[in-house]
């Protein structure tokens, strides 16, 4: 049988410490008010796929729908609407990530990207049902920029489980 790339090379165990900070980190970026354009990323959104693939018993639906009332809750928007849009994503990060550890971090990225379209679209839709504002059609640069994100998040959230299981002079690293 023929192994995936990412299999190459055995990771150590995720930190569930990390993890969590990893998404409190990332909920802390999302809130930072920078006058919140239609075309920012959603680094948080990132986050929680990334680790909905790497880690789909720890975080889970649960914990996407948890991190979307926290994100209703500081914008003011809807309660639940990103709630919706992040279990969405969490659940369709779950579905894909057998499938996402035989591609590259480019192919991976253009495999998520529907992810975050379908996610954007699902919280546009529970806002206009509501009678929001349209946000213009900048709101389709948003899941771009996300799913360029995905490569430089694989390599910096998967850094601490690539370090040497004993570590000793010989190996640095």
């Amino acid at each position: 049988m023929i192994m995936p790339r990412a299999a190459e090379k055995l990771l150590l165990p995720a930190n569930p410490w990390f993890i969590a900070f990893t998404l409190v980190v990332a909920l802390m970026l999302d809130m930072i008010p920078l006058g919140r354009v239609a075309a920012m990323p959603d680094v948080l959104a990132v986050v929680l796929v990334f680790w909905g693939v790497h880690q789909p018993r720890r975080v889970g639906v649960l914990w996407a729908f948890v991190f979307g009332l926290a994100v209703d809750v500081h914008d003011g928007a809807l309660l639940g609407q990103h709630a919706l849009a992040y279990s969405g994503l969490s659940f369709g990060a779950i579905t894909l990530h057998r499938r996402l550890a035989w591609f590259s971090l480019g192919a991976q990225a253009v495999q998520i990207a529907p992810l975050f379209f379908a996610a954007h679209a699902l919280a546009l839709v529970v806002r206009m049902m509501v009678g929001g504002m349209w946000p213009g059609w900048s709101v389709l640069v948003a899941p771009v920029f996300e799913a360029a994100l995905w490569p430089l998040a694989s390599l910096l959230l998967l850094a601490p489980q690539r370090r040497a299981p004993d570590r000793d002079a010989h190996r640095p690293l």
